[in-house]
């Protein structure tokens, strides 16, 4: 299968619409192409931003209370003999049209919040790292062979950690672009499980908590310290996660901190 075969086949493959054998061949493609990868990862994305809550809107209670009460005074000042003269549905339709046109309209208004896009950036990267071949453009288990690697490719220097000893082993690092700048990514293992790290200069005065989330069916962890902000990204379940990232928090030299 070629990229433009496989790409007129994306949305299909992505609704789960193909047949097995196609299924299987668009699979195989996606292993072994980058930017066929990217662009389904892209298409995730997409499709994710689309079903997020805040797309949606509600209308309030009170707004709904207020067109009842509007509909039965315009009722009320109807006479009984004009009930049926179209007087009433005059007065009533155009306020349930306004009611309508507005919940409509709010949705257009609204968008994910700026943490809720880079999250699903985080999740896109992390997602598109393991359907490629390109986990690491620097596969080591060595910091010291990991972090002078990043030198004269990002405009700041990661902490790196191996953590080898407590049971996630550092097997290497990429660059990656997240938030509209360079990020770098380190790879982490916890048995056949792997875990994405991003991190890159937080803003000045920007410090963030801890904040978990499950996405996707990824865990995701992030927290802002020692001037970096730093994103987990995973399938491992949440407690393995949380440890890991504490192990990773205490792991950085005290003149980062």
């Amino acid at each position: 299968m070629d990229c433009s075969h496989a790409q007129s086949l994306l949305d299909i493959y992505l609704d789960q619409e193909l047949d097995p054998v196609r299924n299987l061949e668009i699979e195989e493609h996606l292993h072994g192409c980058r930017e066929c990868a990217q662009s389904y990862g892209d298409r995730q994305v997409i499709r994710q931003s689309l079903r997020t809550e805040s797309l949606y809107f509600k209308a309030p209670p009170e707004l709904e209370r207020r067109i009842q009460r509007s509909l039965r005074q315009a009722a009320k000042a109807e006479a009984p003999a004009q009930w049926f003269s179209g007087s009433w549905f005059r007065i009533a339709a155009p306020m349930a049209v306004a009611a309508l046109v507005v919940l409509m309209l709010v949705p257009y208004f609204s968008g994910p919040s700026p943490d809720e896009l880079l999250t699903q950036q985080v999740i896109a990267s992390h997602i598109r790292s393991l359907m490629v071949d390109h986990l690491a453009d620097v596969p080591s288990t060595d910091e010291h062979t990991v972090k002078p690697w990043f030198n004269g490719k990002l405009d700041f220097s990661p902490p790196v950690s191996d953590l080898a000893n407590q049971g996630f082993p550092l097997i290497g690092g990429r660059l990656d672009y997240l938030n509209s700048r360079p990020v770098a990514a380190l790879i982490y293992q916890r048995d056949k499980h792997l875990i994405n790290v991003f991190v890159w200069p937080a803003s000045a005065g920007q410090q963030l908590a801890q904040s978990n989330k499950t996405q996707q069916g990824y865990n995701v962890i992030r927290w802002t310290s020692s001037a970096m902000n730093f994103w987990v990204v995973s399938d491992l379940e949440p407690n393995q996660l949380g440890k890991f990232s504490e192990l990773l928090k205490s792991s950085i030299p005290s003149s980062w901190r």
